[in-house]
Protein backbone atom coordinates (compact mmCIF):
# COMPACT_ATOMS: atom_id res chain seq x y z
CA UNK A 1 0.00 0.00 0.00
CA UNK A 2 1.12 3.52 -0.75
CA UNK A 3 -0.63 5.66 1.86
CA UNK A 4 -2.42 8.99 1.56
CA UNK A 5 0.49 10.96 2.95
CA UNK A 6 3.03 9.38 0.60
CA UNK A 7 4.36 10.87 -2.65
CA UNK A 8 6.61 8.85 -4.92
CA UNK A 9 8.61 10.14 -7.86
CA UNK A 10 10.08 7.30 -9.88
CA UNK A 11 9.31 3.71 -10.75
CA UNK A 12 7.19 1.53 -8.45
CA UNK A 13 7.42 -2.26 -8.87
CA UNK A 14 5.15 -4.58 -6.93
CA UNK A 15 5.14 -8.37 -6.77
CA UNK A 16 1.74 -8.50 -5.08
CA UNK A 17 -1.52 -6.55 -5.26
CA UNK A 18 -0.98 -2.82 -4.75
CA UNK A 19 -3.33 -0.18 -3.35
CA UNK A 20 -2.42 3.45 -3.99
CA UNK A 21 -3.88 6.17 -1.78
CA UNK A 22 -1.14 8.77 -2.27
CA UNK A 23 0.57 10.35 -5.25
CA UNK A 24 2.89 8.68 -7.76
CA UNK A 25 4.76 10.33 -10.58
CA UNK A 26 6.26 7.54 -12.66
CA UNK A 27 5.70 4.00 -13.87
CA UNK A 28 3.73 1.54 -11.74
CA UNK A 29 4.62 -2.03 -12.71
CA UNK A 30 2.56 -4.82 -11.19
CA UNK A 31 2.12 -7.06 -14.22
CA UNK A 32 0.79 -10.24 -12.60
CA UNK A 33 -1.29 -8.59 -9.88
CA UNK A 34 -3.97 -5.96 -9.27
CA UNK A 35 -3.58 -2.23 -8.77
CA UNK A 36 -6.25 -0.16 -7.05
CA UNK A 37 -6.06 3.61 -7.40
CA UNK A 38 -8.14 4.88 -4.47
CA UNK A 39 -10.25 8.08 -4.57
CA UNK A 40 -7.52 10.03 -2.76
CA UNK A 41 -4.82 8.91 -5.22
CA UNK A 42 -3.30 10.64 -8.21
CA UNK A 43 -0.99 8.72 -10.54
CA UNK A 44 0.89 10.47 -13.33
CA UNK A 45 2.55 7.79 -15.41
CA UNK A 46 1.79 4.42 -16.93
CA UNK A 47 0.27 1.59 -14.90
CA UNK A 48 0.87 -1.98 -16.04
CA UNK A 49 -0.97 -4.71 -14.14
CA UNK A 50 -3.25 -7.72 -14.45
CA UNK A 51 -6.24 -5.71 -13.22
CA UNK A 52 -6.52 -1.96 -12.67
CA UNK A 53 -9.37 -0.40 -10.70
CA UNK A 54 -9.54 3.39 -10.63
CA UNK A 55 -11.48 5.42 -8.09
CA UNK A 56 -9.08 8.40 -8.18
CA UNK A 57 -7.14 10.15 -10.93
CA UNK A 58 -4.68 8.82 -13.48
CA UNK A 59 -2.80 10.49 -16.30
CA UNK A 60 -0.93 8.06 -18.52
CA UNK A 61 -1.41 4.73 -20.21
CA UNK A 62 -3.31 1.99 -18.35
CA UNK A 63 -2.29 -1.48 -19.58
CA UNK A 64 -4.05 -4.48 -18.05
CA UNK A 65 -3.79 -8.08 -19.17
CA UNK A 66 -7.30 -8.69 -17.86
CA UNK A 67 -9.51 -5.76 -16.74
CA UNK A 68 -9.52 -1.99 -16.37
CA UNK A 69 -12.43 -0.86 -14.18
CA UNK A 70 -13.08 2.90 -13.98
CA UNK A 71 -15.46 3.63 -11.10
CA UNK A 72 -17.77 6.53 -10.27
CA UNK A 73 -15.86 9.73 -9.59
CA UNK A 74 -12.66 8.54 -11.29
CA UNK A 75 -10.80 10.67 -13.83
CA UNK A 76 -8.65 8.87 -16.39
CA UNK A 77 -6.57 10.82 -18.91
CA UNK A 78 -4.72 8.70 -21.44
CA UNK A 79 -4.94 5.46 -23.36
CA UNK A 80 -6.55 2.34 -21.89
CA UNK A 81 -5.26 -0.96 -23.29
CA UNK A 82 -7.05 -4.02 -21.95
CA UNK A 83 -9.13 -6.94 -23.15
CA UNK A 84 -11.94 -5.97 -20.75
CA UNK A 85 -12.99 -2.39 -19.94
CA UNK A 86 -15.65 -1.41 -17.39
CA UNK A 87 -16.71 2.23 -17.31
CA UNK A 88 -19.03 3.77 -14.74
CA UNK A 89 -21.33 6.44 -16.20
CA UNK A 90 -20.29 8.76 -13.32
CA UNK A 91 -16.59 8.68 -14.34
CA UNK A 92 -14.54 10.70 -16.82
CA UNK A 93 -12.22 9.24 -19.46
CA UNK A 94 -10.26 11.55 -21.73
CA UNK A 95 -8.38 9.37 -24.19
CA UNK A 96 -8.70 6.19 -26.19
CA UNK A 97 -9.55 2.58 -25.44
CA UNK A 98 -7.48 0.20 -27.56
CA UNK A 99 -8.09 -3.47 -26.68
CA UNK A 100 -6.57 -4.58 -29.99
CA UNK A 101 -3.13 -3.23 -29.00
CA UNK A 102 -2.65 -5.16 -25.76
CA UNK A 103 0.11 -7.50 -26.95
CA UNK A 104 2.03 -4.67 -28.60
CA UNK A 105 1.74 -2.48 -25.48
CA UNK A 106 3.03 -5.32 -23.29
CA UNK A 107 5.98 -6.02 -25.63
CA UNK A 108 6.96 -2.34 -25.60
CA UNK A 109 6.63 -2.16 -21.80
CA UNK A 110 8.80 -5.26 -21.32
CA UNK A 111 11.43 -3.93 -23.75
CA UNK A 112 11.54 -0.58 -21.93
CA UNK A 113 11.81 -2.43 -18.60
CA UNK A 114 14.81 -4.41 -19.84
CA UNK A 115 16.49 -1.18 -20.93
CA UNK A 116 15.87 0.42 -17.50
CA UNK A 117 17.19 -2.71 -15.76
CA UNK A 118 20.33 -2.68 -17.91
CA UNK A 119 20.99 0.97 -17.05
CA UNK A 120 20.50 0.24 -13.36
CA UNK A 121 22.82 -2.77 -13.49
CA UNK A 122 25.62 -1.04 -15.40
CA UNK A 123 25.06 2.57 -14.37
CA UNK A 124 25.40 3.54 -18.04
CA UNK A 125 22.61 4.47 -20.50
Amino acid sequence: MIGKGTSVRGEVRATEDLTIEGHIEGLVLCEHHAVIVEASAHVTGDIIARDITVFGQTAGQLVATETVDVRAGAIVKGTVVSTRFILSPESTVEGRVEPQHLEAALRVARFEQKKRDAVTATGMP
